[in-house]
């Protein structure tokens, strides 16, 4: 029983595992668009009563999908506190907590729910070829990530030294112009808080010249891990063709 299970579960190379995944993909979807419109205003009291419903259900088949990993997988403490076994968990946490919570609790948990998006990465190749991208270039990314942080607060601080005496009641502090600084250094800016001295509109341009690499930098750095990625792929598929053929030459 655990063999076949496993096989349902864990991969998708039989029709059995093919339909456990998609029923898995549906019921998700479905519970998104169903967070979605509990959302509307003003529904009926029947309406409600029905997206109750499929939330529950929903949050039933998580729970049994969450019970059947921990029990097929290998390492359980692995599955538990990997990505997937943490968002997996996440997922129902909202339905059982709120058995036990006030209303306030609850709509703030609730927001958890949009996390069951992320379930869908486990069954679509394009996305576990992305997180392989990910893992090679994941020192890259924090080092440009920490990078960003320390040029962040540069920003704050730099805006703040300029702007403090011509405009306090905007840039009262180095934590109050950390707004600006993230609003400048995404190259969003809002215009709601901007400079007024002339060091201050220096210092924003060279800012918003530097915002437009951070912009810039991450797509190169993910772009070149896919490349990467996809090649590797390539050498993987090549070999097992190799094999393949080696195989059917024996016997020949």
């Amino acid at each position: 029983m655990k063999e076949f299970l496993t096989q349902i579960v864990e991969y998708n190379d039989s029709t059995p595992s093919r339909v456990f995944n998609i029923f898995i993909q549906i019921v998700v979807i479905i519970s998104i668009l169903n967070f979605s419109i509990l959302t509307i205003p003003n529904l009926s009291s029947s309406t409600k009563q029905i997206l109750d419903f499929i939330e529950i259900t929903a949050s039933i088949i998580f729970t049994v999908e969450y019970i059947l990993r921990i029990y097929v997988a290998k390492n359980k403490l692995k599955y538990i506190f990997s990505f997937y076994g943490i968002i997996d968990l996440i997922s129902i946490l909202p339905f059982y907590l709120s058995l036990a919570t006030d209303a306030q609790v609850l709509k703030i948990l609730r927001i958890f729910r949009i996390l069951r998006l992320f379930k869908l990465g486990r069954y679509h190749k394009s996305i576990i070829h992305f997180q392989k991208a990910f893992k090679e270039a994941k020192e890259e990314f924090f080092l440009f990530l920490f990078f960003t942080l320390v040029l962040f607060y540069i920003s704050a601080v730099g805006i703040y030294f300029f702007e403090h005496q011509a405009q306090p009641q905007n840039f009262p502090s180095v934590f109050a112009s950390m707004w600006w600084a993230v609003a400048t250094l995404t190259t969003v800016g809002y215009g709601d808080v901007y400079p007024v001295t002339v060091g201050g509109k220096i210092f924003t341009a060279i800012i918003l010249i530097l915002g437009l690499g951070i912009v810039s930098v991450p797509a190169g750095i993910i772009a070149s891990a896919l490349t990467k990625a996809n090649e590797e792929r390539k050498k993987e598929l090549e070999e097992k063709i190799k094999e393949l053929k080696e195989k059917l030459s024996k016997y020949e």
